[in-house]
């Protein structure tokens, strides 16, 4: 690995010691339908977006209101202390894809229609509502 590469890896390495996230690797639900959910929380308090994401009757919600409550528990234990109410808000969230299954389906004639079976992968930063206020100013 190059010198410079290294370097910047190493000080993503340092920025992630101090942020809270928490990952979902390859959930078999397509990327198009966890970007609807994960529209729905960006940039909302958690305990807000912990309301929404209950109430709400896409089966990507309840996976998402997982990965926002294990944000938050990771938040707590860097910090020190329990997270009140209005203190944290949902910073970043991004679903990317993941690797496709490819399967065959049987069609008419002796053909075989693809089926691409899509999966994705969230990622989702928690951060405290006074510290993007110092950020921005």
């Amino acid at each position: 690995m190059g010198v410079r590469k290294r370097q910047s890896a190493e000080l993503r390495k340092e920025a992630q010691k101090t942020q809270a996230f928490a990952k979902l690797l390859n959930i078999p639900s397509s990327p198009r339908k966890m970007r609807l959910v994960a529209d729905m929380v960006r940039g909302q308090e958690v305990f807000r977006a912990l309301g929404i994401l209950k109430f709400s009757n896409k089966e990507a919600a309840a996976r998402v209101e997982k990965l926002l409550r294990s944000a938050i528990a990771n938040w707590e234990a860097k910090n020190e202390r329990k997270a009140e109410n209005g203190e944290l808000y949902i910073s970043t969230i991004f679903v990317d894809p993941a690797p496709m299954l490819k399967r065959l389906r049987p069609a008419p004639q002796g053909r075989g229609y693809r089926i691409r079976k899509r999966a994705n992968h969230v990622t989702l930063f928690v951060d405290t509502i006074d510290n993007n206020a110092k950020t921005k100013a």
